[in-house]
């Protein structure tokens, strides 16, 4: 029975892998605008968690989308551009350009002409790509078929007047929709809980940042004084311990809603503008004020000046606090903030401005500031309930001062963050990712120097011995110091990989004297390029595998793309380790086939698929439709490991970001064919 079941279970896995998908399912209409005009409408529904890439989408990011209609000019003539419905913009850090996109639906419009009354129809292709997890290149071909010519009728007692009557005929892509029906429903289900997983995830992680993050705040010379004040105060003024700990709890709560509050005009502004956090997330002008004041709230940490909110409006709040009651420990919690703004300024001001660069939505800011006010709040209402223990915390000293300069380096090095996001959305070139490391390499290092006790700032107190707590931070610093330096040569930094701008975005993009000698060049086998990592590649099917047949190897087919996200993440994360490198350079023949390849092919090469209608026209349509026909896929990454003999030597896989993982899996399929 455990048999029968485990080969059930494998059975399902590979084919939910190998299943086509068709996350997009069209309609198209025309609309007959009278003086033999129309209007040629494809409409689009997106499946959960993907999304279309626009015709506006940069070069070199994405694939844009691509509106052609066959003979154009010879009868009827396109007015103006394909238009589109509203789009979203976010940036995209491994093409360091913005991604123009839709989601949940598509909507393009193209007017036309009709010059010839005999022209029936209208055959137009979209050429697009559509990702999740995986991306996939659709080509879908459709005809609209046109209204028949109005002829002008006779009246009684009229003129003879053409009647200007609005028809709109409605032809469903039935190829595409009959081709989703058996698989949609699963796929639907499938991809909604992967994304519904992948944003708990990302929603978790966010939180946990923030919360952190108001934890830290409260280690801070403005607020760590207040804990044992504050608590001390509420369990003596209230009259019993109970009510005591009570007023202290409701203390803290109120610092969680008010900092929650603070995000309720996102709310408002996401209500009259919903991709208003898409445009903040990519708007220059926003970035490089967030670098501003991050640096301003970094040289007011180093004691250059006090950052103070109006002390009209501390002292305002600070006399409604005296109204007593559940109002009064209000407008206690909020003077503590007005008062500590200097403190807690820069880290309310990073978990705003992270989250309003996330795109997440007011939601997501509303969840990031709901974690830092549970995290700010959290010593005042643990310390109320356990008051014997506020006897154990460290004095205060000099050593708050040293915390806060520390912060104002760390806010220093995320100010860049944002400079950064600007200068790659302007594509000027000016802070390259060499340039962004030396800045990071020079700040951390001063900040190790400054632990050390070889810099000081105004208000810091004599150093006379070294404590082993600030020792420890100062090898921390410097280790991390150490390790961004190989990265002003093109190492890759994974750890910090969110930050810097990407390695295309260099000064030597191959690294430092990466360039292709003429030694490397030659060594390529004929037919073959320098792929990845100077990994062999060819990117033509049959000379690759004429080459693995006379080399005796397994070969590695790699769908990809070139303008495929998670390629290049597989590409810069997996296959740039040591053990994965080895097999891919020594023990299989590479065989990459680009999905999204617009070369057009030879004329007596272009052929109609039998599977979908469409015409396969390009290099691209052509390994799309072989991936398609050969393997029952159309996702991209996807490696395929097979023998000479076309066979496939293990289960294929996709986007394996786990090293080990695909590492097996390489080892597997080259064991099998030895």
């Amino acid at each position: 029975m455990k048999k029968i079941l485990s080969f059930f279970v494998l059975l399902f896995a590979f084919s939910a892998v190998a299943q086509v998908v068709q996350p997009v399912k069209w309609q198209t209409a025309v609309e007959d605008n009278g003086n033999e005009t129309f209007t040629l409408v494809f409409t689009g529904k997106i499946d959960a968690g993907w999304h279309v890439y626009s015709q506006t989408t940069p070069d070199g990011g994405p694939l844009p989308l691509l509106a052609t209609y066959e003979a154009a000019g010879k009868g009827y003539d396109l007015i103006g551009k394909t238009t589109e419905s509203k789009t979203k913009r976010a940036f995209n850090d491994v093409f360091g350009v913005d991604e123009v996109f839709f989601e949940g639906k598509v909507v393009l419009r193209q007017k036309i002409s009709r010059k010839n009354p005999k022209i029936k129809s209208v055959v137009a292709s979209l050429s697009y790509q559509v990702c999740e997890e995986k991306c996939i290149n659709e080509d879908k071909t459709f005809t609209f078929s046109l209204p028949e010519p109005k002829v002008s009728t006779p009246v009684a007692g009229e003129s003879n007047t053409v009647t200007a009557v609005d028809t709109v005929s409605k032809a469903v892509d039935t190829a595409a929709v009959g081709t989703n029906v058996k698989s949609s429903k699963k796929e639907e289900k499938s991809a909604k809980i992967k994304v519904e997983k992948a944003e708990e995830k990302s929603n978790w992680s966010i939180f946990l940042l923030a919360f952190l993050g108001g934890i830290v705040a409260t280690i801070t010379p403005c607020v760590f004084p207040m804990i044992p004040m504050t608590v001390s105060f509420f369990l003596k003024q209230s009259g019993s311990k109970a009510k005591g700990r009570f007023n202290a709890i409701f203390y803290g709560f109120c610092i969680v809603l008010i900092c929650v509050l603070i995000t309720l005009p996102f709310h408002l502004l996401e209500g009259a503008n919903p991709d208003v956090f898409s445009e903040i997330s990519t708007n220059v002008w926003l970035n490089v004020f967030f670098f501003i004041i991050f640096s301003i709230f970094a040289v007011s940490f180093f004691g250059a000046f006090e950052i103070t909110m109006p002390s009209a409006l501390a002292n305002k709040v600070d006399s409604a606090s005296d109204r007593g009651g559940k109002i009064g420990i209000f407008f206690m919690a909020l003077t503590l903030i007005i008062v500590s703004f200097s403190c807690i300024g820069p880290a309310l001001g990073f978990v705003l401005g992270t989250s309003l660069n996330s795109d997440g939505g007011a939601w997501i800011l509303s969840l990031a500031m709901l974690g830092f006010g549970l995290g700010l709040a959290l010593p005042f209402m643990f310390f109320a309930l356990a008051p014997s223990l506020l006897g154990n915390l460290p004095k205060s000293g000099g050593w708050l001062n040293t915390v806060k300069v520390v912060f104002g380096f760390i806010e220093l090095a995320l100010a860049f963050k944002f400079l950064s996001n600007a200068d790659l959305v302007l594509n000027t070139h000016y802070l390259e990712r060499e340039v962004f490391i030396a800045i990071w390499v020079a700040i951390f290092g001063s900040l190790t120097l400054y632990l050390f006790g070889k810099i000081r700032f105004p208000h810091d107190s004599p150093l006379d011995h070294l404590s082993v707590s600030r020792a420890l931070l100062a090898v921390l610093t410097f280790s991390f110091t150490v390790y961004l330096i190989p990265g002003l040569w093109g190492a890759p930094l994974k750890l910090i990989s969110a930050f810097p701008p990407p390695l295309t975005y260099s000064e030597s993009p191959n690294g430092f004297g990466g360039s292709v000698t003429t030694e490397s060049a030659t060594a390529l086998p004929d037919g073959a390029v320098a792929g990845p990592h100077g990994i062999a590649s060819f990117e033509e099917y049959e000379a690759g595998l004429a080459y693995a047949k006379k080399v005796g190897k397994p070969v590695l087919i790699d769908f990809t793309g070139r303008a495929c996200q998670n390629c290049r993440l597989m590409e810069a994360n997996v296959w740039s380790d040591q053990e994965v490198l080895k097999i891919l350079k020594n023990e299989v023949v590479l065989i990459s086939l680009f999905g999204d390849e617009r070369t057009k092919l030879p004329e007596a090469e272009q052929y109609i698929s039998k599977e979908t209608g469409n015409k396969i026209a390009t290099v691209g349509q052509k390994w799309s439709e072989f991936q398609r026909q050969r393997y029952g896929t159309n996702a991209r990454p996807y490696y395929v490991l097979m023998n000479h003999e076309e066979k496939i030597l293990n289960e294929p896989v996709a986007y394996t970001p786990d090293i080990d993982t695909y590492l097996s899996w390489l080892k597997d399929g080259v064991g099998k064919m030895k």
